[in-house]
């Protein structure tokens, strides 16, 4: 009895969209990090990328539990001599890009290298309700049904 090792010709991506309204951050990330791996397939292979496409809409509307939302840092070197910077996750939610929360949380979930770079590539995140990815007709993936936990008011 061997073990099974997918090749790149045997994997079937689908695309998986989820809706981010009110689901905690870090729930969310686990759960798309572990579909963009591929780890919810019988067929999983450590060393290929043979993870799903995911969409997440409303990614503005995240939340984050405790006093995460004012406490929480994320830094930035600038690559300049002391230029390391810094930037509270309200101040980034409240800004223009406040899909980046979603895309840091999920992307530091992933394996640190080329694969792990090619597998964060499968990831889109939009802050509205709006995506260009109709024509990939996406299922719908219900996190906030899932577990009661995953959702705040």
């Amino acid at each position: 009895m061997s073990t099974y090792s997918a090749k790149a010709a045997d994997i079937e991506k689908k695309w998986v969209l989820i809706d981010a309204k009110g689901l905690v951050v870090g729930r969310l990330a686990s759960i798309v990090a572990l579909r963009l791996r591929g780890k919810h397939k019988p067929t999983f292979t450590p060393h290929v990328d043979d993870g799903d496409n995911v969409i997440i809409v409303n990614a503005d509307k995240v939340v984050l539990t405790g006093r995460k939302r004012e406490n929480k840092v994320y830094h930035h070197h600038t690559g300049y001599i002391g230029g390391i910077k810094e930037r509270t996750a309200k101040h980034i939610l409240e800004g223009r890009f406040p899909e980046r929360v979603v895309e840091k949380a999920v992307q530091r979930m992933l394996p640190h290298g080329p694969l792990g770079r090619q597998q964060f590539g499968n990831l889109r995140v939009y802050k509205g309700p709006d995506h260009p990815h109709t024509a990939q007709q996406p299922e719908v993936l219900d996190i906030a049904a899932m577990n009661r936990k995953n959702v705040r008011a």
